[in-house]
């Protein structure tokens, strides 16, 4: 099983048109609002910080390079061979390596442990993006790439984002710049319940080690010039024992 055309193409469209500066695109927020955040709350859950770490679903590699000044090999993997080529550009000396990813389809996952070994994943906002027959599907090639000793670090939004997001999308002005683009090219973000990400996770073999509630920050601001925050949930897994 792998994503359908549809999907794939909505995200090549959408980081065709994305502009390069980074900051352009509405969740590209700079690392010390996002993944340094996150680096706190699951870096002291991690079994083995030597292990390769995953930035599954990299986009344009913002996050990917920040993880890249801390950890010994940092992978950023994208269903979307044009979001590579922005973070491939935006990283000329090359402080992670980037490669094309399907995390659906579950012979990509095997042959990606099998070249890296068990690792540690860092996900941020992808979940709830993907389509839902694909996201048990997701979490199951989670599970293939942390293997025994890895640990993954998902950060998702909640179901309180979804109002917020609505909200924005139906403003009289229109939604905000740097949100109007994923509506148009069909990606906007899906429902997904709080409650599914841990059967997800169990169905997957997976346990739950920490887990908290901390605002998705992104790089728009709304009408009254405050950035916007989105409400989102998180969440470290590894092998349940």
């Amino acid at each position: 099983m792998s994503v359908t055309s549809r999907y794939r193409e909505a995200w090549e469209g959408f980081w065709r048109e994305a502009p390069e500066e980074q900051g352009a695109v509405f969740w590209d927020a700079e690392p010390a609002l996002t993944a340094g955040r996150h680096l706190a709350l699951f870096e002291a859950h991690l079994a083995d910080p030597g292990l390769a770490m995953v930035d599954l679903g990299c986009g344009n590699g913002t996050q990917t390079r920040f993880l890249a000044d801390r950890f010994p090999r940092v992978v950023g993997v994208d269903l979307s061979a044009a979001a590579l080529e922005h973070a491939r550009h935006a990283d000329p000396a090359g402080q992670a390596t980037y490669r094309l990813f399907d995390a659906v389809e579950k012979t990509e996952a095997e042959t990606l442990h099998a070249e890296l070994g068990d690792v540690n994943i860092y996900m941020r906002g992808v979940l709830h993006q993907a389509e839902p027959d694909d996201r048990q599907q997701l979490v199951n090639g989670i599970a293939t790439l942390v293997g025994e000793r890895g640990r993954a670090f998902l950060v998702e939004l909640s179901q309180e984002a979804k109002p917020v997001l609505m909200g924005l999308a139906q403003s009289p002005s229109g939604p905000p710049p740097k949100l109007a683009p994923i509506f148009r090219h069909g990606i906007a973000p899906g429902e997904v319940a709080d409650d599914a990400v841990p059967e997800f996770l169990a169905a997957a073999g997976l346990g739950i080690l920490a887990s908290g509630e901390i605002p998705l920050i992104t790089a728009e601001y709304g009408p009254d010039g405050s950035r916007i925050e989105l409400p989102s949930k998180w969440v470290v897994a590894g092998r349940a024992v």
